[in-house]
């Protein structure tokens, strides 16, 4: 499957870096929302380091994306369950309200976007672009893992 010779494969990086781009937000959302979703998604406890791995950040990055989300409500500071000495982060209420409201955004651009497409296009597209996001997700823990 590696080296596949179709040329359209070779624009993967740019199509993605286009989407980036254009997505419908400002910049503090788009930041705000990736942490809310990391913390969202993550199968266990989150802690700021955790949170900067996953996010491919420094450390000192995040402590100040976190800084700001707990300062607008999105996020509070928790003791964890397994470890009362680590601290983690959960979302809020107002921090679920806030990851649902940019999802909704997310999208209705989506179905402006794709509105002149078949509807089983769409739902195709919408299926391998999630399934991409998790083995892209799984993916990078087994790369975080072998340089560890």
């Amino acid at each position: 499957m590696s080296g596949s010779p179709d040329p359209v494969l070779d624009q993967i990086g740019p199509a993605l870096s286009r989407l980036r781009r254009r997505t419908p937000a400002s910049n503090k959302d788009l930041s705000r929302n990736l942490v809310l979703n990391v913390i969202a998604d993550a199968p266990d406890e989150t802690t700021v380091g955790g949170l900067a791995v996953e996010m491919g950040v420094a450390q000192p990055v995040a402590s100040r994306t976190v800084a700001a989300c707990i300062a607008d409500g999105l996020l509070r500071r928790a003791a964890s369950q397994a470890d009362g000495r680590r601290t983690v982060l959960e979302l809020t209420e107002q921090g679920e309200a806030e990851r649902k409201r940019f999802a909704a955004e997310q999208r209705k651009a989506f179905e402006e976007i794709t509105a002149a497409w078949p509807a089983e296009e769409r739902t195709q597209f919408a299926r391998l672009l999630i399934r991409y996001g998790a083995d892209a997700a799984e993916w990078s823990r087994k790369q975080a893992a072998s340089r560890d």
